[in-house]
């Protein structure tokens, strides 16, 4: 007998689940949060060195620490109480950003705390993300990741501008104790309305820290969806590869320094764009197309190796965006195949892997547009994202194709 085709889900189904509601509201104030921290370290790095490098690479550092922090963290979200791991995590990064805006308090101290802040993120990330499931049922996940990814992309599109402007108004400490209060409104809006969401099977003595580092690996590893998926979700680092260069990238068309606001606003505006319309396609529909859609977000930037037209350029970097879009699906199936008892592990390197992924590319086509220059660079990461998406197509492929051969072994 066939099954029913599952519909999708709607916004108001997934925003009528009050703890998604209470987990929305958190990760809103955990982005803004973070901007406010970022651009008021960096602003004191400015002010107090007057090195443009030293600003730059203040800003870089705090994405470091999100690389170990999830992959030698986030098991904490599967040890206990994941509500208990939200709370904590937002109460100590609250006090670690309050500390930051001692006035007298070295920069390098204040470096330190931004990392240590940046470090307890991975474990909440993960508990955040490890709940998700246990709320939002079948689409309901898709969408509410959908929802989460949205946000993000907006938040960022604007916590520039908005963190900016509370920097200019309050000055960097007094931006850093506003980043203070929302860590302690986001404690207080998760620890009243979310439930305790235990792990399963939760023992007094857990395996040893090593072996609970490489927890997360060894789930992966031998699962071929899990493995498939986190194949597909590493093709990111070639096609953000263009934010990396936009300035440079402007440079090179003769374009104006309000150019480089068109690039960077083209990926965020397409990714929401794109979560738009995936949101309508059929469930089912939507895994199908995954590997098509992985191979597509980077073909579509090969042709800013000619150094098209900046209106073009803009165009093809939001296409670009909009096919990213299939990362809503990538994260929703990986976190619904990864077993409940290692979710939190499983997320958390999923999370340190595509920070290495995206890291590296952003590193070495900086080091590469050097010599080459940076449409050429572009280019050269998208022809990588197309073998890397084809290679990932093919994963994902027969990982599907094997499943259903398990379902129905009489096919």
């Amino acid at each position: 007998m066939a099954s029913t085709p599952q519909r999708p889900a709607t916004y108001r189904s997934v925003v009528a689940v009050p703890e998604f509601r209470r987990l929305w509201a958190a990760h809103l104030l955990s982005i803004a949060g973070d901007q406010l921290a970022r651009v008021a370290l960096t602003v004191l790095v400015f002010d107090r060195t007057r090195s443009a490098g030293l600003a730059a690479l203040t800003y870089a550092l705090t994405y470091l620490p999100d690389l170990i922090g999830g992959a030698a963290l986030a098991h904490v979200a599967d040890r206990f109480s994941r509500r208990g791991v939200l709370v904590v995590t937002d109460l100590a990064r609250a006090a670690l950003v309050a500390a930051m805006a001692i006035p007298a308090l070295p920069l390098w101290v204040r470096i330190v705390l931004l990392a240590a802040v940046q470090l307890a993120a991975a474990p909440f990330q993960a508990a955040r993300t490890a709940v998700l499931p246990d709320i939002l049922d079948s689409d309901r996940l898709t969408v509410g990741i959908g929802i989460m990814q949205t946000t993000y992309q907006v938040g960022l599109a604007a916590g520039f501008g908005a963190g900016a402007a509370v920097v200019g108004t309050l000055g960097p400490a007094g931006a850093l104790l506003v980043d203070a209060a929302t860590f302690v409104l986001s404690a207080a809006v998760i620890g009243t309305g979310l439930g305790a969401h235990r792990p399963p099977t939760t023992t007094a003595r857990g395996p040893g820290r090593w072996a609970t580092v490489t927890n997360g690996w060894r789930v992966v590893i031998a699962d071929r969806r899990l493995r498939a998926l986190l194949a597909i979700a590493c093709c990111s680092g070639f096609y953000v590869v263009p934010e990396g260069l936009a300035v440079p990238y402007a440079a090179q068309l003769g374009a104006g320094t309000a150019a480089v606001g068109w690039l960077l606003a083209a990926n965020p505006v397409g990714t929401v764009l794109g979560l738009t319309v995936l949101r309508a396609v059929a469930p089912e529909r939507r895994l199908r197309r995954l590997g098509l859609l992985v191979v597509a977000t980077s073909a579509v930037l090969l042709p800013t190796g000619w150094e098209p037209a900046l209106p073009i350029s803009v165009v093809l970097w939001t296409v670009s965006g909009a096919l990213s879009a299939h990362d809503m699906v990538t994260n929703a199936a990986y976190v619904a195949a990864a077993p409940q008892k290692h979710r939190g592990q499983a997320i958390g390197l999923a999370i340190a892997a595509l920070r290495a992924s995206q890291g590296v590319a952003i590193v070495a086509t900086g080091l590469l547009a050097q010599l080459w220059g940076p449409a050429a660079v572009i280019t050269l990461a998208a022809a990588g994202g197309v073998g890397g998406g084809v290679a990932a197509a093919v994963m994902w492929r027969r990982a599907s194709r094997d499943d259903v051969a398990e379902d129905f072994p009489g096919r």
